[in-house]
């Protein structure tokens, strides 16, 4: 599939990740995709930690130089984690759950009386404080409910006695039980929102800055944090594209055999002029060396 276009939309489908998000077929649901390009984003993320092992691996005398091969579909499959876990543990394929965990029950969205909260319940000390918090201390002594296990293969007769309780006081009164109870739970933001966060503002998430080319008013810009010393405070250099690799063609046409032989005597033609191996200086063209091109 080297030749296919590597498309985010394309490889959330096929690589599974569609068919694990979004609500279940009874309330409406069918298989949707994340709100981010997040196959895109953790193949880049897997490809910089690559980079980064690479220029370790140098550092400490084990190589001299690392070839990396990142594929979007290997770093999309690599992201269903415990999704993937409990389909091999069991043989068959999970399904979809809304905002429910599959493996933690309470861990999922409630309505309240003005909004919806999220509670993260991810032990059992955690459980008693959360029955405590929200005024309903005989589920703890429930055994239907005494254990994860047991809430989980519970959870529909645990599910309406938490959210008739919860939807009767506002997402503040909750939250502000929660947080003294210790027990994870948190409002849902639109993304306005969250960057307007107490928190976001003091970590300085967004800087303002004055576009050269664009101009005021100033852009709101993510910072990425390194150190006390980096400086994100302005924008990225403006670049000219630059022209097209006359290379582009020939990987393109990568089933075009007479291409191949050709590429290959120009890279063996380099290496003898050059005294060493031209695929130090320009890859081969294998399924290898066109994974990590992305084409349009």
């Amino acid at each position: 599939d080297a030749l296919r276009p590597g498309y985010d939309f394309v490889l959330q489908a096929e690589a599974g990740l569609m068919s694990i998000t979004g609500f279940v077929d009874a309330d409406g649901g069918y298989p949707t995709k994340v709100g981010v390009a997040i196959s895109d984003v953790v193949t880049g993320l897997f490809g910089a930690v690559s980079v980064l092992a690479a220029l370790l691996g140098r550092e400490r005398g084990k190589a001299h130089g690392q070839r990396i091969d990142v594929s979007i579909l290997e770093s999309t499959l690599a992201s269903l984690v415990n999704q993937a876990q409990n389909a091999f543990a069991t043989g068959q394929a999970p399904q979809r759950r809304g905002n429910s965990h599959p493996n933690i029950v309470p861990y999922e969205a409630f309505r309240t009386a003005d909004g919806q909260i999220v509670v993260a319940v991810g032990s059992e000390r955690q459980w008693l404080r959360f029955c405590e918090a929200v005024g309903l201390p005989d589920l703890a002594a429930d055994p239907r409910f005494a254990t994860n296990e047991r809430r989980v293969t519970n959870r529909e007769a645990l599910r309406p006695l938490l959210a008739d309780r919860l939807a009767g006081a506002s997402s503040a009164e909750w939250l502000a039980r929660l947080v003294t109870a210790d027990v994870p739970a948190g409002r849902i933001n639109d993304v306005v929102e969250a960057f307007a966060m107490p928190q976001s503002v003091a970590r300085a998430m967004t800087v303002d800055i004055e576009h050269p080319v664009l101009g005021p008013p100033g852009r709101p810009a993510i910072r990425a944090v390194l150190d006390a010393g980096a400086d994100s405070s302005g924008p990225a250099p403006a670049r000219r594209a630059q022209p097209p690799d006359p290379r582009g063609a020939w990987l393109r046409r990568g089933r075009d055999q007479e291409a191949r032989g050709r590429w290959s005597r120009l890279n063996r033609a380099l290496a003898g002029l050059h005294g060493g191996p031209a695929a130090a200086r320009i890859p081969l063209l294998d399924s290898a060396a066109l994974a990590f091109r992305r084409n349009s």
